[in-house]
């Protein structure tokens, strides 16, 4: 039984007012999602209770901060059926990205070398690809979308050849809403002798993934976005993948011994996390895997899937509005679109007015909405809380932003 109301009550931010009588109607949490009691408390808890740094520390204080991290990791590690030394925490899936294009790109690509991308890639799965392919000669690719926002899936053979080393990709697309194929396309990599690194920012918060059933040789993902405090990601990657890729960053907790001469790198997953981890943020994290595993990914997903359906019937109706990308179950839970007449920024501040927040802006993907030959989209975008009566809230105010610019019947 997916309990709604118990579920708002979970998130304190949801009772606030934006303004005086405005009460709050969150429509953005593809940006950034709310944090449930749970995980504030969590965090609060380690910082009243038992703060210390971890590992090397043999004080009270110090074992239960370790002991705190590392079962966050192994929880984690269970959220996506991974093993514990396969999950690295990063700052968030970007340094993920990164961390893979310096690593295991310096150390495995160079000219003649192809890295397929595709064209509805966020900036985090472009920009790091693109600083590598400018200092080791490697040539980036990009699988083409169609006009509903489906990639060109027919034509993954002109883009996967015997020069792939390396097809990254989005799990869901944060501007279309796409859920693409993912095993498909961890296949068609594989086929090819290529790895398969997934985009899983759009995907782990909001339904069920196993690496194990994907196949897939790294995965990324952001706390920020399912519940849990910012600052903190994971990286997967498999563990004879990992073995081999020299250390991304260097100092304190990534070594295992150090001369004036050298070092020996530590072993995983700590190879892979210099200094002082992040250890609130993780036990944070560790709260919203909580959270979200009691909910039950599966209702969390049939829920979006609901709001996502009638935001989209009902948004298809005012005039003037289009919706970028797929219909039907093929849709995650947000809606992209523009509205004739009127710029996504203007409208984003006429329904905050009115408590409603969306985004607006090109979604941190400027080539996809160069393609489609607009600067940028308004977004709408749904979670665990969002309700019907949020999603009619949003069409009044596109109404009310409609009469405001006297668009008329267009």
């Amino acid at each position: 039984m997916y309990d709604l109301d118990r579920i708002r009550a979970d998130f304190p931010i949801l009772a606030t007012e934006v303004y005086p009588g405005v009460p709050l109607v969150y429509l953005d949490s593809a940006a950034s999602s709310q944090k449930p009691a749970a995980v504030i408390a969590a965090m609060d808890d380690y910082y009243r209770r038992y703060h210390a740094n971890v590992h090397r520390g043999v004080h009270r204080l110090s074992e239960l901060a370790t002991t705190a991290y590392e079962g966050a990791r192994v929880r984690l590690a269970e959220f996506i059926h991974a093993a514990p030394e396969e999950i690295i925490f990063v700052g968030n899936a970007t340094e993920g990205f990164n961390l893979v294009a310096q690593s295991w790109g310096r150390a495995n690509v160079g000219p003649g070398d192809e890295i397929l991308l595709t064209e509805m890639e966020h900036h985090a799965n472009l920009v790091p690809w693109q600083m590598l392919a400018a200092e080791r000669g490697v040539t980036l690719r990009y699988l083409p979308f169609h006009d509903d926002g489906t990639l060109a899936l027919e034509r993954l053979g002109e883009f996967l050849t015997e020069r792939t080393k390396l097809f990254s990709f989005t799990a869901v697309s944060n501007v279309f809403g796409t859920i693409n194929p993912v095993r498909e396309l961890v296949d068609a990599a594989h086929a090819v002798g290529a790895l398969a690194m997934v985009d899983a920012a759009q995907s782990v918060p909001h339904m069920p993934v196993d690496v194990g059933q994907l196949d897939c040789d790294f995965l990324a993902f952001s706390s920020h976005k399912m519940c849990g405090p910012t600052g903190i990601g994971v990286l997967y990657g498999r563990r004879d993948l990992l073995e081999t890729m020299p250390p991304f960053l260097g100092g304190g907790d990534m070594i295992r011994r150090v001369t004036f001469d050298g070092f020996i790198p530590n072993e995983l997953p700590w190879k892979f996390e210099a200094g002082t981890p992040r250890i609130a943020e993780a036990i944070g994290l560790g709260a919203a895997v909580d959270y979200l595993s009691a909910l039950g990914l599966d209702a969390v997903h049939d829920h979006e899937q609901a709001m996502t359906a009638y935001a989209l019937e009902s948004l298809s109706e005012i005039p003037g509005l289009r919706l970028l990308g797929p219909p039907g179950t093929q849709h995650g839970g947000l809606a992209a679109f523009t509205l004739a007449g009127a710029h996504p920024h203007d409208i984003a501040e006429l329904l905050d007015k009115d408590g409603i927040a969306i985004r607006a802006g090109h979604h941190c993907a400027m080539p996809l909405h160069h393609k489609l030959g607009i600067n940028a989209s308004a977004r709408a975008s749904f979670y665990v809380h969002t309700t019907p009566d949020e999603i009619d809230k949003l069409v009044v105010g596109l109404h009310r932003v409609r009469e405001v610019f006297r668009l008329g019947s267009q």
